[in-house]
């Protein structure tokens, strides 16, 4: 296996109210939602940066498609790391997941290993991490 991650689909359990999140409060680009002719096939992409995107699919849609009975949530499951240059972007990042109805687990803190971030989790309950690490430069 490469080590390559190409899409990473979060189930939600309403997808309008996920696209809206997404595409208006945080500004992630999409063409909305596709796959709407199929059954079990509504989802929407975000594009994301070096080709990798972030897909939202009804989690009923996940567990019929993979014969998985659906379980309840838990976002201890895995973190999102969303890693920016500054500690005041940091900051933007987090104020503007506020302002679009994110919660807000941890607000933005110096961390103990030299970085700072805070956690906020979406509609349904993902973990999103912003993150500067002076240690990390980032490429656009």
């Amino acid at each position: 296996m490469k080590p390559r991650i190409s899409v990473i689909t979060l189930g939600v359990d309403d997808l309008e109210r996920s696209l809206k999140f997404y595409q208006e409060g945080l500004g992630l680009p999409t063409e909305g939602i596709v796959g709407q002719e199929f059954e079990y096939g509504a989802v929407a992409f975000f594009n994301l940066q070096s080709g990798v995107k972030l897909a939202i699919w009804n989690r009923k849609n996940i567990a019929y498609d993979t014969s998985i009975n659906q379980t309840p949530k838990s976002p201890t499951e895995f973190t999102i790391g969303h890693n920016v240059g500054s500690k005041e972007e940091v900051d933007m990042v987090m104020e503007q997941a506020e302002k679009a109805g994110a919660f807000i687990t941890v607000p933005a803190h110096d961390t103990f290993w030299g970085g700072y971030s805070g956690y906020f989790q979406d509609p349904d309950g993902h973990l999103w991490e912003v993150v500067w690490n002076p240690a990390w430069e980032l490429t656009e």
